[in-house]
Formats: C-alpha cells, sequence, structure tokens
C-alpha cells in the first residue's frame, strides 16, 4: 500500500474531494452493475437500513452540502430517516445518478469549508465499504483510495482532539500517528491491517479480524458515534 498523504496538522483542502472522485469512480459502475434485487438487502454495517437506504442517506448528504441546506438537525438519525423516505418513490438507480452527482459537485464545497465538512467525505467512503460488505464485493474499507482516507482520518481525529493512537500497519513501515499527538495520556497502540483500523474508527464490527489493541477500548475509537 501506497504511504498516505501527509497527515500533520496542516490541512489539504483537495484530500476530501479527491477521495469522494475516487470513490466515485470505483462504485457507482459497481452499483449500475448491479440487479435491483441486489438494493434491498440488509447492510448489515448499519442495522435497519438496506442498500438502498445507505446509498439515499450518503446520496442526500452530499446534495446537503452542495446546496448548503443545513437543517438545525441535519445529519440527525431522525433527518436521516426523513431523506430516505423523500426518495422512497424513486428508482434505485435515480439514488445512484444522485450519489454520483453529490460525489462529483461536493469536492469543492468541502476544500472551502475550513474543515468543517472534512469528516462528511470520509463518511462517505466509509459507507462504500458498508455496502461493499453488504454485496459480498471485495475491498471494503480499503482498496485504492485507502491512503487518502488514512490521511483523512489521522487529521480528522487530530482536529477532534481524539486520544492519542500509534497504528502499527501491515503495509506501512512507519506508524500512521492519530489523535491528539501532544496530549499527556500515553498513545495508544493498534496492530493490525487498514480495514480493520477503519472499521474501529467507523463503529463497525471488526469481529474475525486479527489485531491487537492496547491503551483503548474499541468504543473510543468511534468518531461517528
Amino acid at each position: 500500500m501506497t504511504t498516505p498523504a501527509d497527515v500533520s496538522d496542516v490541512r489539504d483542502p483537495e484530500l476530501p474531494g479527491r477521495l469522494l472522485a475516487a470513490e466515485r469512480d470505483a462504485l457507482i459502475p459497481l452499483l449500475r452493475a448491479r440487479p435491483d434485487a441486489d438494493f434491498t438487502r440488509p447492510a448489515v454495517a448499519c442495522p435497519g437500513w438496506s442498500v438502498r437506504d445507505v446509498l439515499a442517506h450518503c446520496s442526500s448528504a452530499l446534495m446537503r452540502v452542495v446546496e448548503s441546506r443545513y437543517e438545525k438537525d441535519v445529519f440527525s438519525p431522525a433527518a436521516n430517516d426523513r431523506d430516505i423516505a423523500e426518495r422512497a418513490s424513486w428508482t434505485h438507480q435515480q439514488v445512484v445518478d444522485e450519489l454520483e452527482r453529490g460525489m462529483t459537485e461536493a469536492g469543492p464545497v468541502i476544500a472551502a469549508s475550513g474543515g468543517l465538512l472534512d469528516k462528511i467525505a470520509l463518511g462517505e467512503w466509509v459507507h462504500g465499504g458498508d455496502v461493499r460488505v453488504a454485496l459480498g464485493e471485495p475491498g471494503a474499507y480499503g482498496g485504492r483510495p485507502l491512503p487518502d482516507a488514512l490521511a483523512l482520518l489521522a487529521y480528522v481525529t487530530r482536529k477532534e482532539g481524539r486520544p492519542s493512537l500509534h497504528a502499527d500497519l501491515d503495509d506501512l513501515d512507519e506508524p500512521l500517528k492519530l489523535g491528539d499527538v501532544s496530549g499527556e495520556r500515553p498513545p495508544a497502540r493498534f496492530i493490525g491491517d487498514a480495514p480493520t483500523l477503519v472499521r474501529l474508527y467507523a463503529g463497525r464490527s471488526a469481529a474475525g479480524a486479527a489485531y491487537e489493541l492496547a491503551g483503548i477500548g474499541e468504543g473510543e475509537l468511534n468518531i461517528f458515534g
């Protein structure tokens, strides 16, 4: 795996859009090739949602960014359910069309946000992994965009002052440093592969994966909870 982009405290405003574009180019063709029945599969990583629900949530969130529509409870569970319900009459491919547009147009808006919206791009990429898991596709929480995703994860965890963690990843020569590296708390340690690290930070199950985590509980890593 290529070493992640610079993960210093200096923000790369183009990074979120680059991650979204890479995910768009990989995910959209996959979705257009799937039969309608696959969109009704349960999304195990998102209890209560189908693949279509995940995609509708992703597309609506990105269009909110593109159109600067932020209600008081935006991105709350209730707002997410409303967004999904508003698309109930759409065809599956109409949802995919909106997702493709959002992944294309949201990047510049996120770049101009000063970092306030960076986490949305990371969440969209994680949801792409959720969809792959539901469809039985390889590459969930990994693949070619992984270095950019790890760089964005490192930046987001530092910006939010999350607990310091040094991740010794299987394919990297140097540890990836996440969270508040200047904090008083000694850094926690993760040993394993990068997709498993992503799962833990996204609050997804890592059952069956071989990894070591010391100095912190799994629940403390979840940045979306």
